[in-house]
């Protein structure tokens, strides 16, 4: 599984990050990194759950 953001839509909410902060973070211009953009197995029903949860879509699964 492959996690993308598309940074046109991003808002920096970090909904995602508080959900999966081992794959997901913010930098200090308040722009969203992935860190593990190829996602283990054991992160990837939380990655599931805050592709699902971002507020403004910005988030897609390659599986």
């Amino acid at each position: 599984m492959r996690v993308r953001v598309d940074p046109l839509v991003c808002e920096a909410n970090a909904v995602c990050v508080g959900l999966a902060p081992e794959v997901f973070d913010l930098n200090d211009d308040d722009e969203l990194l992935i860190l593990q953009p190829d996602v283990p197995a054991a992160e990837q029903d939380r990655v599931r759950h805050a592709v699902r949860s971002c507020p403004k879509a910005a988030l897609t699964l390659e599986e």
